[in-house]
């Protein structure tokens, strides 16, 4: 890989975030040892495309211009820190078990709230941006999902997206480069294992210090109570628990079986972005084992704590009773589940029917993959969970 085909060292990438923003204070640098060993990764393992450089570049850049801009902004309102961050529930399924759906549903009910998907791509304001009126990241966030679009047409009917929808905080931690969205989106099974062997409980720390930001920048957040989501919570549950001790931790389950060609399928069409050569097998090969050690995590937690604040919803159930599980999730939160709450969720249902959509097309024998190996890899996930 030449020179030009590789992503710039650290300095070079923050002189970019400073001359494209103007200011220099990012707080606590706590996250430039997660970017250093990051880069030499993206430069030896990933096999990027000279497109894909520039975006890994870009991403790093933008996730730096985030921090420098949040900064700022907590600096000239302190008062965004005084800002009482209620987390009721935060969803943690594996990918394709229905936990889009369930947060959505959740979050769709009056009273609720979740991050907005243009509030993920750039949760700090722009410079002179009104407060509550966020219309230039909206336009921002339009332009990123439209060249998304274009780049995977079926990307609709893998992961539904509409940037005013809630959506995962998976993509505002990897800003913080703390989190699977970087390995969900560039081929670095290296930064995986470099992830789990470091800290991963100060990035949590500043997500709620972000949600404090988002909650001040909307006014008719006040009061609301925040459902989180992504499946890359599994890495970190330790940190979810210890930031957010009263959250109901929320599983959907779902047999593996299923949902590992699935998700391997979304995989391989998102590495396209970034690479030419990204094979299905290299896919499959890091992505199995990756979901297993995500699910051993999540058991080793739950144990750990006694099975204290999860709650579990079958994909079968919320797919034929989808209410009656939201109802379900939200009492053992604490919430009150009221006539218009039960609306809301009905609202959300009748405007994202799945018939929609285009069906996401996937076999086991595109990844070489083979269902006894699944079930024997999840055999303790599937015993615990599956086999009741």
């Amino acid at each position: 890989m030449s020179t030009v085909d590789r992503v710039p060292d650290r300095e070079e990438l923050v002189r970019r975030a400073i001359e494209q923003t103007g200011l220099s204070d990012f707080g606590d640098t706590w996250f430039f040892a997660n970017i250093d060993a990051l880069i030499p990764i993206f430069n030896s393992e990933s096999r990027l495309s000279p497109a894909g450089v520039q975006g890994a570049a870009g991403m790093i850049v933008n996730g730096l211009v985030n921090r420098l801009r949040h900064v700022e902004l907590i600096k000239q309102n302190p008062e965004i820190l005084d800002e009482e961050i209620e987390v009721a529930a935060v969803v943690v399924g594996l990918p394709r078990t229905g936990s889009t759906m369930l947060h959505r549903l959740l979050a769709s009910a009056p009273g609720m709230t979740g991050t907005r998907w243009f509030e993920t791509q750039n949760y700090s304001p722009f410079p002179g941006e009104e407060r509550g009126n966020p219309e230039g990241r909206r336009d921002a966030a339009k332009g990123i999902l439209d060249y998304m679009l274009a780049t995977i047409p079926d990307l609709m009917s893998i992961h539904p997206m509409s940037i005013d929808q809630p959506d995962e905080e998976l993509i505002i931690l990897g800003q913080l480069y703390s989190s699977t969205m970087i390995e969900g989106t560039y081929y670095v099974p290296g930064y995986a294992r470099w992830l789990m062997q470091n800290d991963r409980i100060q990035c949590y720390r500043d997500l709620k210090q972000i949600l404090q930001s988002l909650q001040w920048q909307d006014p008719s957040r006040k009061g609301a109570k925040w459902v989180l989501k992504t499946p890359g919570h599994l890495m970190a549950l330790d940190g979810v628990l210890e930031v957010f001790p009263d959250a109901k931790i929320v599983m959907t389950h779902r047999d593996p079986v299923a949902t590992v060609p699935s998700y391997c399928s979304m995989e391989y069409s998102l590495y396209q972005m970034g690479s030419d050569s990204v094979d299905r097998k290299s896919v499959a090969d890091f992505w199995v084992g990756r979901l297993a050690e995500l699910l051993n995590s999540f058991m080793d937690v739950r144990e750990k704590v006694g099975g204290k604040n999860f709650v579990d919803v079958r994909y079968k159930d919320l797919l034929t009773d989808p209410i009656g599980q939201g109802t379900r999730v939200l009492e053992a939160a604490g919430i009150t589940v009221t006539d218009s709450v039960r609306d809301g969720m009905s609202e959300w249902i009748e405007a994202n029917k799945r018939e929609d959509r285009a069906p996401h097309k996937y076999t086991l024998e595109d990844f070489g993959l083979e269902q006894e190996a699944i079930e024997g890899l999840f055999t303790r996930y599937r015993k615990a969970f599956l086999d009741a």
